[in-house]
């Protein structure tokens, strides 16, 4: 079954609040797109004709086991485009989100196995989230963000919390990327900023906000 751009955007949306494991309010959906909630309303009603999700008004939305199928492979297609933008076209980090946004909705299964089978069958993204395979499996990460890494404890930075361009440029501009090496030197109580050392650069100051949004393996 083939669905619209703007389907596949409420079905990822979704997903994206956990909408697969608890259910989601109208509003809360609201807020993630950006549109009324009445035409929210008006979409679940039509997604469950198309018998993705249960849906009860004023009890939330889940998606149910076909939708959240739907889902993770909308979410494959978005992160494999991603990969491909920032490893082959050399898109920056905060660049590829956006256009992987409009190269999500091109649903051809042939192209998405074929640039797959090209991209030598990547498990991350670009920041670091995992990437379903054919089947929906995506590899588990262990990680904690890097305001509950203990002090002088070296670990390696493996995704990104939120992902907005202005966010995924201040970390560019600080030389944080997916792989790179660190250790938290001072935690400071005043207002929970951090001190951070990477190897083969000065210690520098980051925001307890900034800090939440990184997330780190321990490095062995």
């Amino acid at each position: 079954m083939n669905f619209s751009s703007s389907e596949e955007d409420y079905i990822k949306a979704i997903y994206h609040l956990k909408g697969d494991k608890e259910p989601v309010s109208t509003n809360d959906l609201s807020a993630e797109l950006q549109t009324k909630p009445a035409s929210v309303t008006d979409m679940l009603k039509k997604l469950k004709t198309k018998k993705l999700l249960h849906y009860q008004p004023y009890k939330g939305v889940m998606l149910n086991t076909e939708g959240r199928k739907v889902a993770l492979s909308i979410v494959r297609r978005h992160r494999l485009w991603e990969y491909f933008l920032a490893e082959k076209l050399k898109f920056s980090w905060n660049e590829v989100h956006e256009v992987a946004e409009e190269l999500e909705h091109i649903s051809s299964k042939k192209l998405i196995e074929k640039l797959d089978e090209f991209l030598e069958y990547p498990r991350f993204d670009p920041h670091g989230d995992p990437i379903p395979d054919h089947l929906g499996r995506m590899q588990a990460v262990s990680q904690v963000p890097l305001t509950d890494l203990a002090i002088d404890t070296p670990a390696i930075v493996n995704s990104v919390g939120n992902q907005s361009p202005e966010i995924l440029d201040l970390l560019r501009r600080r030389n944080i990327a997916i792989g790179t090496s660190l250790e938290v030197k001072k935690k400071f109580g005043f207002d929970h900023s951090m001190e951070i050392k990477i190897k083969n650069t000065p210690a520098f100051i980051i925001t307890e906000q900034l800090a939440q949004n990184i997330f780190v393996e321990h490095e062995f």
